[in-house]
């Protein structure tokens, strides 16, 4: 029961939420990224893995080129689960 409860959680959780793929080229910073996610999907969004990171200052971190990064606009139910 529990597993098709989650599976059914991620399933709308997936379904619901728009999220833009995309890839780098050399020397593109987490500051670009950053920037083009919130300008996909507004200022609430979230990396599918930890690339890059909000610290004072602005968005930090180590991109790769050639790697494929996915960024998802955040809503209330991603803080409530």
């Amino acid at each position: 029961m529990f597993k098709r409860m989650f599976l059914t959680i991620a399933a709308l959780f997936t379904a619901t939420h728009a999220c833009e793929t995309f890839q780098v080229a050399p020397g593109t910073g987490c500051a670009w990224m950053c920037d083009y996610c919130a300008s996909k999907l507004g200022p609430n969004y979230f990396f599918t893995t930890p690339v890059c990171t909000y610290e004072q200052g602005g968005c930090v971190g180590n991109p790769l080129p050639s790697v494929s990064y996915t960024c998802c606009e955040a809503g209330y139910d991603e803080y409530n689960f």
